[in-house]
């Protein structure tokens, strides 16, 4: 279910988008686009490829880890950049990068995104499931 419904008779895009996805290997194409639109929408294209980044790899985290591939992201315009979020239903949360061992298989995108976002973290869920999140500051 989308929040948002993009009509060119409403006028400017409100400071979020949140939209209920199962998501495939291909899904992270669809989700860059939405992102990157809103981005550009939102003068913030200087951001547009650290987020797109930074989403390729939560959705695709929800591919390879969460058995049933439902989430919900949001995207949050902030006064300061953009806010991300990937939530579902998997309650098992990922290890933090200093828990690694070096020779990890898993785990490099959090690296990666580690190294290319301002802030990220995990949220356990109110009752299930966890809130991956985000956050890319306009420079």
């Amino acid at each position: 279910m989308n929040d948002y419904i993009p009509s060119p008779l409403l006028g400017p895009r409100p400071n979020q988008y949140r939209m209920r996805l199962t998501v495939a290997e291909h899904s992270a194409r669809h989700v860059r686009r939405i992102v990157r639109s809103f981005l550009h929408e939102w003068e913030m294209a200087d951001l547009v490829d650290v987020v797109e980044l930074a989403v390729t790899e939560l959705v695709a985290n929800v591919v390879r880890h969460v058995p049933d591939r439902h989430c919900t992201l949001l995207v949050l315009r902030q006064a300061a950049g953009v806010r991300v979020e990937v939530a579902d239903g998997f309650s098992r949360l990922p290890p933090m990068p200093q828990a690694w061992p070096p020779d990890a298989e898993g785990g490099r995108g959090l690296l990666l995104l580690d190294a290319v976002v301002d802030k990220w973290g995990v949220e356990p869920g109110p009752s299930v499931g966890k809130t991956v999140w985000f956050e890319c500051l306009v420079a």
